[in-house]
């Protein structure tokens, strides 16, 4: 189903080849994000992807999106809490020259000075504007509580202070120190030539010393009682974002959970989309996700509320949240989530790009890729016990957090007490 390859130098490579289609997409994958940083200099992930889109010895700013966009492709990163990745979605027939781009990128970023100092600009901007949007600085609300004084609880962003700190010395001992074969995945998927990408990839990294494994400090959960966050604003609507610490990344219930997360709120026949928000009217947005990391995870509700009914709102949630721990879900329930849960991912692996996304993830997290077939069968094998055993391990009163936007000052000694689990 995959092909895999292995460097000396400990990088690592994966692809899948997809008939029927004509494209190609590409990722490099580093093991380093926004938990693997030092307090002082938060946000340097993101604020080095930034920058390899500014120029590379071989390759201009300007070069580098026109010699992709100029064949009809795509070019994005993204930095999260613990990968980095440089992404193209290409005709199969400019791989090599994808390659040299991301690769050149990655190994010989120029960092000018100028172009540090005009993108801390735009990062404080970024930043500005998270800061400026209640649903998105809710969940940032959110991570503090869950780990409080953690690099997991601060925004992969940085805050002001750390990105206004950090000098071009930083940033290239950063690259120099974490960006090694050691930490690097290569993945493709569509109308790829393995042995063609093995080849050109072991021209380009293949002299490169390893370097040593990226680390970062084991999370720290210890908390003894319900926490609640309410950050005035005067908004049209109260935004809010309820978490649970959760399953680690390769729990083995993990399939479970995402179950009993597609049961509660992942879609329009959600439990808590028919109770909330199309029998009462309480909130416009409602719905439940899930935060997947090597040593730890979250489950979260999220919701856009009527300024004015929060509470009945709050109260709705938390009894949707008991019924789950108390009494098993319905067979009938519990088969359509399984349905919608492997209908959806197959969906997704028809498209190059989401499967060279799923693979490479995997591959940089987990050191392993499953294939779909795997998937079916671990997911048939989930019990509906399982869901209630994870919703009695999760939906803890003493656990609870609650992050707020809205003008509800006045109200928090209400809205705390509608924080109950039994």
């Amino acid at each position: 189903m995959y092909r895999k390859s292995k460097l000396a130098n400990g990088l690592r490579i994966i692809t899948k080849r997809l008939s029927g289609v004509s494209s190609l997409s590409l990722g490099i994958w580093i093991n380093i994000g926004g938990r693997y940083e030092p307090e002082a200099s938060k946000g340097i992930s993101h604020y080095l992807e930034h920058l390899l889109f500014k120029g590379s010895n071989k390759y201009s700013c300007r070069a580098i999106k026109e010699s992709i966009e100029g064949v009809g492709g795509a070019l994005n990163g993204f930095t999260s809490e613990e990968l980095t990745c440089y992404l193209v979605k290409i005709p199969s027939r400019y791989l090599v020259k994808a390659l040299d781009i991301l690769s050149d990128m990655v190994v010989a970023p120029r960092l000018k000075q100028e172009d540090i100092r005009k993108e801390r600009t735009v990062i404080l901007e970024e930043l500005k504007m998270y800061r400026d949007l209640p649903q998105s600085y809710v969940y940032e609300l959110l991570d503090a509580l869950l780990w409080p004084k953690q690099a997991l609880g601060s925004p992969v962003i940085g805050t002001v202070k750390s990105v206004k700190g950090i000098t071009r010395d930083n940033l290239s001992c950063f690259q120099g120190m974490h960006y090694t074969p050691a930490n690097i995945v290569i993945s493709a998927a569509g109308s790829i030539d393995h042995d063609l990408l093995v080849k050109k990839v072991s021209d380009i990294f293949g002299n490169m010393n390893p370097g040593g494994v990226n680390a970062f400090a084991a999370v720290k959960e210890s908390q003894s009682e319900k926490q609640l966050e309410i950050f005035h604003k005067a908004t049209e609507q109260t935004h809010m974002a309820l978490g649970f610490h959760g399953l680690k990344r390769d729990h083995p219930l993990r399939h479970a959970q995402s179950l009993l997360h597609i049961i509660l709120g992942a879609n329009m026949s959600s439990r808590l989309f028919n109770e909330v928000r199309e029998k009462r009217g309480l909130a416009y947005e409602i719905g439940t996700g899930i935060k997947r990391y090597h040593d730890t995870g979250a489950f979260l509700v999220h919701a856009g509320i009527d300024n004015r009914k929060v509470a009945p709102c709050l109260e709705l949630i938390f009894k949707e949240l008991e019924k789950v721990k108390n009494k098993p879900v319905t067979v009938d329930e519990f088969k359509r989530a399984k349905e919608f849960y492997l209908g959806q991912l197959m969906l997704a692996l028809e498209d190059t790009m989401e499967y060279m996304l799923w693979m490479g993830e995997s591959m940089a997290c987990l050191d392993k890729v499953y294939t779909l077939e795997d998937v079916i069968r671990e997911v048939n094998k989930v019990d509906i016990k399982d869901l209630r055993l994870v919703a009695q391990q999760v939906f803890k009163r003493q656990k609870i957090n609650l992050a707020l936007i809205g003008p509800l000052e006045k109200d928090r000694k209400n809205i705390y007490s509608k924080l109950n689990l039994g």
